[in-house]
């Protein structure tokens, strides 16, 4: 019998459904060396693939490591467990893992469990990954970023380095084929296909009643989490086995769970499962005991990781996913509602063991307007770790990487402008000497620059402390991290992973000076400003509790929150933590530190700016020297005489926002242009388009001259729009436009009469005695348009209008005639108006 623990185990494998595809596993492998296997949770995938690709190895001679990615440490201490659980042996012989911050491996190690990132660094420091024979990417459906870059990372380490490599990737769902293409585009790489052994699991819509929603503006609603807790005793009642709760993140967890006291009073034990805990209390929630149980978890249990002994499952229906508003800079987790693929995953683990149920807390009538799959998180999460991690590599912007989709351009453009402001890349995307410190830190690229320039400013303790508070996503009371930080260090919620994190992050920082003479309240802040420059705010003026950001979003302080409180009217902040409500303009502070002015203006030091800057405003001209950080005013001081092309550029855009009319038009101006807009309607090309979007589109052409002049707001008053707009005439035609759109036409009475150009037809208007002997009406455009006559009473009011005078002549005037004489007896009123001789006033007595 052989002494080697992983043949035995090949040769007696447990009864798990994936056993049916480790041959052509092996026979993928022996050929183009990689393979996809597609298996549903729960068919043993995690637990014998890797074993067999370790056989594989074996038999080949070398005895090469094979490393298996999981998404979450929790999910990486499980599978590590388990699979020494089989072979019989503790963690850390032959099976072993690393975690950030912890190892359990030696030198015997041939499987090693490891979490996606801790491969990356591994990949980054040294790519040929000396004594690795194979590396197994497991949960690749989850697409999570730092998956999809080690699925890219490893493919290009396979074209270029080593032809030797094993690569296999395993998923969960249907996009198999797509992954497949990834790892050998036009190679053939095989996907082996493992249907699952599900019981049947029965489906129970659980609503809440009353129509009760499941979130406001706060985030996931009080009554919801009663109403889970609720479903879950249902559950207890209704049905045998242990149940196993889905709820977004780590609050709701805890949450649900103090709910759930009563049924553990009861002698039921409810376990929360999240990765804020500490690695005593997960393995507590993952260890069958010998009873019922109440596993209450965030979406860590829903593909990779195995709850024993669940035969029921309640779902909230909610998930926590990455989102960025990318015109603001704010990057968190937002909940959202559960996708029809995870809500099947979710479902499934009720089924691993026999008949079960899934109580899920929305309507049948929902269920199909659910997502079909949850986003790539490359679609819709902040890119400034991956931008980072791609500058590394020497690939900037993902070019010539097997990325499974691309990352968005606005997406990315912002993430390595971040970037390019922490000093990580230059102007060219290409990583300097400190992005690649940067990059060695197992941080955000914000945290690793807070941690290694906040030791110079708050000492490398402090730094690594109020780092460690960040990413471990301490609580703080009220939204104030100086709390939050006094908290942990007597050992408040969290303090046991927080010090756990300090500890590594002060060990991987360089020596060097490191400063401490700050306080706390502002050393926190500092630290803070440093990891997020953007987010430094200033109170506005007149109040407690909003602030302007040097990245431009508006800042809020919410009202009543207890020890919050102690950041309201705080002249500078260090905001750590902000969201966004829907509908609202500002973001609301959910993490923040004090901060000074000098500590704000070094931190930030790269939005710092001064310059010269004319706007319009009002209808004038506004010119300022400015200094600012980012969006936030500092100083302004009166600009005399601002630079031309700044004013030009400000008239420009005033005008273009409040219209032509903010210029000083004159009546010739206004003539001028009404003429050319007639004559373009009646005769076009050449003559000139002078509506106001031509005007405007075109307005270096015409007024650009008359612009450069102008210095104050009382030049822009004596802006010559008249010959502005001359410019515009076409040569040599201009020279007819007297002729084709006259200002006045000459009458019958010797004297002149204005041309209305307003109306879509050119209007004269005269007294009817002025127009006697008149019979052809005045046509303009050389001929094409007749002008509409207007003729007036004595007293100049309209008695009619005709584009036709000899028909006025002879069928409308001995109307008018009849009417008129009585009321007007010194005018002449002729009967026969053709021959009568034209007057200009009353007759002479």
């Amino acid at each position: 019998m052989t002494t080697d623990p992983i043949a035995r185990l090949l040769a007696t494998p447990p009864d798990l459904p994936v056993v049916a595809g480790l041959a052509r596993v092996a026979e993928a492998l022996s050929g183009p060396g990689a393979a996809v296997v597609q298996a549903p949770p729960g068919s043993g995938k995690t637990t014998l693939v890797p074993p067999c690709v370790t056989g594989l190895l074996t038999a080949r001679g070398g005895a090469a490591r094979v490393v298996v990615t999981q998404p979450r440490r929790i999910a990486v201490r499980a599978a590590a467990r388990r699979l020494a659980h089989l072979l019989g042996e503790p963690v850390g012989e032959t099976v072993g893992y690393s975690v950030r911050g912890e190892r359990r491996a030696g030198p015997r190690t041939r499987v090693e469990f490891v979490t996606t990132g801790v491969l990356l660094r591994r990949l980054q420091r040294d790519p040929g990954l000396p004594g690795v024979g194979a590396v197994v990417l497991d949960e690749v459906h989850e697409r999570q970023l730092e998956a999809d870059l080690a699925l890219a990372l490893a493919v290009d380490v396979r074209a270029h380095l080593r032809e030797d490599l094993l690569l296999v990737a395993m998923s969960a769902t249907v996009e198999a084929e797509r992954t497949a293409a990834v790892l050998g585009p036009g190679a053939g790489v095989p996907v082996v296909d493992v249907p699952g052994a599900l019981h049947p699991v029965a489906v129970d819509w659980c609503p809440p009643r009353g129509g009760a929603h499941w979130a406001d503006d706060r985030g996931v609603t009080p009554a919801f989490l009663d109403h889970v807790a609720a479903t879950t005793r249902r559950a207890l009642t209704q049905h045998a086995g242990s149940v196993l709760v889905f709820l977004p993140g780590a609050a709701e967890v805890d949450g649900v769970a103090r709910r759930l006291a009563d049924v553990a009073n009861a002698g039921v034990p409810v376990h929360p499962l999240h990765g804020r805990l500490p690695a005593a209390e997960q393995d507590r929630a993952l260890t069958e005991g010998s009873g019922r149980r109440v596993v209450v978890s965030t979406a860590v249990a829903e593909s990779s990781l195995t709850v024993p002994g669940v035969r029921v499952v309640v779902d909230a229906g909610l998930s926590r996913e990455p989102r960025t508003d990318q015109r603001r800079g704010l990057a968190g987790l937002v909940t959202v509602r559960v996708s029809r693929a995870s809500a099947e995953q979710r479902a499934g683990r009720a089924g691993r063991e026999g008949t079960g149920a899934v109580l899920r807390c929305w309507s049948e009538s929902e269920h199909p307007h659910l997502a079909a799959h949850p986003q790539p998180e490359i679609a819709v999460a902040d890119l400034t770790g991956l931008a980072l991690e791609l500058a590394a590599w020497g690939s900037p912007g993902g070019e010539g990487l097997a990325l499974l989709d691309a990352p968005p351009e606005v997406a990315l453009a912002r993430a390595q402008a971040v970037l390019e402001g922490l000093g990580a890349v230059g102007a060219d995307g290409a990583i300097t000497e400190r992005g690649r410190a940067m990059a060695e830190l197992p941080l955000d690229p914000r945290l690793a620059r807070a941690l290694l320039d906040g030791a110079g400013l708050a000492g490398a303790r402090r730094s690594a402390e109020v780092v460690a508070l960040l990413a471990e996503g301490v609580r703080a009371p009220g939204g104030d991290l100086v709390a939050a930080l006094r908290q942990v260090r007597r050992d408040g919620p969290g303090s046991g992973e927080w010090r756990r994190a300090v500890r590594r992050l002060e060990q991987a920082l360089p020596t060097g000076p490191s400063a401490t003479a700050l306080p706390d309240d502002v050393a926190v802040g500092a630290v803070v400003a440093l990891a997020h420059p953007e987010r430094v705010a200033r109170l506005r003026p007149g109040s407690t509790s909003t602030y302007a950001s040097v990245g431009g979003t508006g800042m809020v302080l919410e009202r009543g929150r207890g020890d919050g409180a102690a950041l309201a009217g705080l002249p500078w902040l260090a905001v750590a933590e902000a969201d966004r409500r829907p509908g609202q303009r500002d973001a609301l502070v959910r993490a923040a530190a004090p901060l000074t002015e000098d500590l704000a203006l070094e931190a930030a030091a790269s939005r710092w700016d001064e310059r010269d800057e004319v706007v319009w405003q009002q209808g004038g001209l506004r010119a300022r020297r400015v200094t600012r950080l980012g969006s936030i005013e500092l100083a302004s001081v009166p600009l005399t005489r601002p630079p031309t092309e700044l004013v030009t550029a400000a008239v420009r855009e005033g005008l273009r926002r409040e219209g032509l009319e903010a210029l000083p038009w004159s009546a010739g101006a206004r003539s001028l242009r009404r003429r050319l807009a007639f004559l373009r309607t009646a005769l076009g090309e050449p003559w000139p388009d002078v509506d106001d979007e031509a005007l405007l589109t075109g307005i270096d052409a015409w007024l650009g001259p008359e612009l450069a002049r102008v210095r104050t707001a009382r030049d822009l008053g004596r802006v010559d729009v008249l010959g502005a707009l001359r410019r515009l005439l076409p040569w040599p035609e201009a020279g007819r436009l007297d002729e084709l759109a006259p200002e006045r036409l000459p009458v019958p009475s010797g004297a002149t009469a204005a041309v209305d150009y307003d109306g879509e037809q050119p209007v004269l208007a005269v007294r009817v005695q002025e127009a006697f002997g008149w019979q052809e009406t005045p046509r303009l455009a050389g001929g094409r348009v007749p002008v509409l006559v207007h003729l007036l009473s004595p007293a100049r009011r309209p008695v009619a209008v005709t584009a036709d005078l000899a028909s006025f002549w002879a069928t409308g005037y001995p109307a008018v005639r009849a009417e008129l004489r009585g009321r007007y007896p010194k005018h002449a009123w002729p009967e026969d108006p053709l021959t009568a001789e034209p007057t200009r006033g009353p007759r002479r007595r």
